[in-house]
């Protein structure tokens, strides 16, 4: 008899909760367009205060968070500093050369940092007629070196060296760094003058995530949002899930890192000379390098556990509400054996 699957290539496979069904059936409605959904505007002013802004805006996906952040904090032409590896680097399709038509310089984000010596070689670079900086793009937690989680504190000497530029956080997962550095949303949020979170990962919405900042650029970001096919109307349906995700779902967050530990032990344990690197992913996921990446996805299928690839020999897997501790200890029991 074959093993039941579990699935673990992204916290995105995740399912509703009963309680978040219950809210949509439930939920009051309004026609968004107008600003006239009040569960939308409700799920958009709790955001808000939690990652201390003015102003925040539902939209249908963080890549379009994302992108409505370029618009709003760049012009064409403008060169925006961003870790290689980043979200909006690598896994938006090239959106904001089509969106935006800024030109990206990539910092080494090998382990989830950036470094503020290269920021500062990087801006000193303008008075030698190169481009000049105008903003830079974040990411918290840093998905491509294992969701690396970043305090405030860390992050000083990189502020500093940022210092007059306009600055967006991607956090797509902003709440798995908050359980797991025990930083507020709004400390982690508090040097960006935009931030996002999805709600369609770790905290089992179906569908949207949330753009945070200034009320003036939020404003100029509903224009955005609009142009880009995201306005919707009778929102409040998909709102009201987000509402219990934020009231329900943050603080469980800890038992996916718990669970992505014995992972990562595992996986520590078949490839010691990747340990230290495993060490640092601290939070839902465990990354690793595998040059026969293939084979190590077919062997993870046979005990019916279901991985996914970052790139060409770079695997990855996450925990998230639907993975439970048997099929953690399922998964890690797989990468002990691997090939």
């Amino acid at each position: 008899m074959s093993l039941p699957i579990v699935d673990f290539r992204s916290d995105t496979v995740t399912q509703p909760t009963p309680a978040m069904r219950a809210a949509m059936a439930d939920a009051s409605v309004g026609d968004d367009g107008y600003g006239e959904d009040p569960t939308v505007t409700a799920l958009e002013e709790r955001f808000a205060n939690l990652v201390g802004k003015e102003a925040a805006i539902f939209v249908p996906s963080g890549t379009m968070a994302n992108q409505i952040a370029l618009r709003c904090l760049t012009s064409p032409g403008d060169l925006v500093l961003a870790g290689a590896r980043q979200h909006i680097v690598r896994y938006e399709l090239g959106a904001s050369a089509a969106n935006g038509s800024v030109q990206f310089h990539v910092l080494d984000d090998a382990r989830g940092r950036l470094e503020p010596e290269e920021i500062a070689t990087v801006r000193a670079g303008a008075i030698h007629h190169l481009p000049e900086a105008t903003a830079l793009f974040m990411e918290n937690t840093h998905m491509a070196s294992g969701g690396r989680a970043s305090t405030p504190d860390e992050l000083a000497g990189v502020m500093s060296a940022a210092a007059g530029l306009r600055i967006h956080l991607d956090g797509a997962r902003l709440f798995n760094a908050h359980v797991a550095t025990g930083r507020t949303p709004a400390e982690l949020a508090g040097m960006a003058e935009t931030v996002m979170a999805c709600l369609s990962k770790g905290l089992c919405c179906p569908v949207g995530s949330l753009l945070a900042g200034p009320a003036d650029v939020m404003g100029r970001g509903r224009l955005h949002r609009k142009r880009l096919g995201g306005a919707m109307r009778q929102a409040g349906i998909l709102a009201a899930a987000g509402l219990v995700a934020l009231d329900e779902m943050v603080d469980r967050l800890a038992d996916d890192h718990r669970r992505a530990a014995l992972l990562r032990e595992a996986a520590s344990d078949r490839w010691p000379n990747q340990a230290e690197e495993i060490a640092l992913q601290h939070t839902n996921m465990v990354v690793l390098v595998e040059p026969d990446h293939e084979a190590l996805i077919d062997h993870l299928a046979s005990f019916g556990v279901l991985g996914d690839t970052l790139a060409p020999g770079v695997v990855r897997l996450v925990t998230h509400h639907d993975v439970d501790d048997a099929a953690a200890e399922r998964a890690a029991a797989a990468l002990r054996c691997a090939p």
